[in-house]
């Protein structure tokens, strides 16, 4: 539970600087700067080199915008989002049936360049940057014995995650939607020790796809 409302006030902390940050870069009359709020769902896994698990962890994603116009044709959109990620692993063995979930909850920031297509598409693509804010292992078996969550804590995930983002939008009169996909470049576990033997565990990336809905409130 302490968790859960430190996420929170972190996320509302935040939150309140950026839009005040972006209010006043509006209220001083920045060339036709625009800023709302926007959501949506995650459908997000983790990636290796070797596997590509297919089991989605199906989430969401929470947070405020602002875009730039360079012209009529480009911007720049930055976001700032609670966003969580993961994955939800299936196991079938001779000892057990369960599944787990790893659930990474980040504040994420992409900077992303927009390409207006015409007054109501977009395209945009860049990096993207995120932080760690908590981390939720949980395990559910058939049988009840096999339970690795205990041994899982916030100090065996990295804190930074970054990679590159693109998607399509659409935009309307004061609201838009659209579609992302997230590609992160740096694994999500630490380097653990167990019985001698260096692992990574989870030994895996972020790949995430969103799906949103914006609401301009300028």
């Amino acid at each position: 539970m302490k968790n859960k409302l430190r996420v929170i006030a972190v996320f509302a902390f935040v939150f309140g600087i950026y839009s005040a940050t972006l209010q006043a870069q509006t209220n001083e009359g920045s060339s036709g700067a625009q800023f709302g709020v926007k959501g949506g769902v995650n459908f997000s896994n983790l990636y290796t080199e070797e596997v590509k698990d297919n089991n989605v962890l199906t989430s969401f994603n929470v947070g405020v915008f602002a875009t730039l116009p360079i012209n009529n044709f480009l911007a720049i959109q930055s976001e700032l989002l609670y966003s969580r990620k993961g994955a939800k692993l299936e196991y079938d063995n001779a000892f057990t049936v369960g599944s787990a979930k790893f659930q990474l909850n980040y504040i994420e920031v992409p900077v992303l360049l927009r390409v207006n297509i015409t007054n109501n598409l977009n395209i945009h693509a860049g990096p993207y940057f995120a932080y760690l804010i908590d981390a939720q292992v949980k395990n559910e078996s058939d049988s009840g014995n096999f339970d690795f969550e205990e041994s899982y804590n916030n100090d065996d995930f990295n804190k930074f995650d970054y990679g590159l983002a693109g998607g399509i939008g659409f935009d309307f009169e004061s609201f838009g939607i659209g579609a992302r996909y997230n590609y992160g470049l740096n694994t999500v576990g630490k380097e653990r020790t167990i019985l001698g033997q260096s692992y990574t565990i989870p030994d895996g990336k972020n790949s995430n796809i969103s799906l949103y809905i914006s609401f301009q409130l300028n």
